[in-house]
């Protein structure tokens, strides 16, 4: 028996309803995205009255992407047996730039390890993730410093054998010249490992989420193997081919900038910010 969150065919939004909605395909499609699957006449009817109510001096699309990623329940979050001892609400992208400069702005003197490469390289550089990615973050800088939700940051103990694995295809690629550079994503989670990269160079970078695991575990979590990869535009077929091949999950994040931190086009300011004088 299919679930009730998905949609039969009948079920499916027609251009024409759409066009009375006054919803153009596109934000149709963004609003899929949203909440990860085909929306029925009344939940478009919800959002619609939603932006009238709370977004009226923006567009609909621009509004629908500041909304909160899941609306789904969080089992991570919403066990009884969580002890977390509050409510942890999802951030909206706007939210996640004082959540980023709280945590990051005092921590960019930091050794890393990244080798005896730089990291971002050229304005206009593919950056990809290579692992999995993060679903948690309790148990990071973001849950201790932010959230207050644990005393002490505990990373998890490492996948020794999917790390070694890893390094192996990254740094294959690296010899042939495939790819530029390659960083262990580490404290701060993706975005505070993206910005330790991007500060020595001051390159910013412009990313986009992925919709499908809550805003602050995919910026902020830190479980993990992961690393960030950068390369030029002609060389990302062939790394992608490569990972299939070893069976290897990516996703593509974005491209660097000139010195701009955006973030599912919502701008974070200048890489500078994150940085110490």
């Amino acid at each position: 028996m299919e679930s009730e969150n998905k949609l039969n065919e009948s079920e499916i939004v027609s251009e024409e309803v759409l066009e009375g909605l006054g919803i153009s395909k596109p934000v149709y499609e963004e609003i899929l995205t949203i909440i990860g699957r085909l929306p029925s006449v009344d939940e478009l009817s919800t959002l619609l009255a939603m932006w009238q109510s709370q977004g009226q001096r923006q567009g609909l699309l621009t509004w629908l992407k500041g909304q909160p990623h899941s609306t789904e329940r969080h089992d991570y979050l919403d066990s009884d047996a969580e002890p977390l001892g509050k409510e942890v609400r999802e951030p909206r992208v706007k939210d996640c730039i004082a959540i980023a400069k709280s945590l990051h702005a005092t921590e960019m003197n930091d050794s890393i390890e990244i080798g005896d490469r730089e990291v971002f390289k050229h304005r206009g550089d593919a950056i990809y993730m290579v692992g999995d990615v993060s679903g948690l973050f309790v148990n990071s800088e973001y849950g201790r410093r932010y959230l207050h939700l644990v005393e002490n940051a505990v990373r998890p103990e490492d996948d020794t054998e999917a790390c070694e694995y890893l390094e192996l295809i990254l740094g294959a690629l690296i010899d042939n010249e495939s790819i530029f550079s390659i960083c262990r994503v580490g404290r701060g989670g993706l975005f505070g490992t993206l910005v330790r990269c991007a500060a020595p160079s001051r390159l910013g970078f412009d990313i986009l989420t992925c919709r499908e695991v809550r805003l602050d575990a995919f910026l902020f979590g830190e479980e993990g193997v992961r690393f960030l990869v950068t390369m030029d535009e002609p060389k990302e077929d062939f790394f992608l081919q490569k990972l299939t091949e070893a069976r290897v999950n990516c996703c593509f994040l974005g491209r660097a900038t000139k010195g701009r931190v955006l973030v599912d086009d919502m701008d974070f300011g200048p890489i500078a910010a994150y940085t110490k004088n």
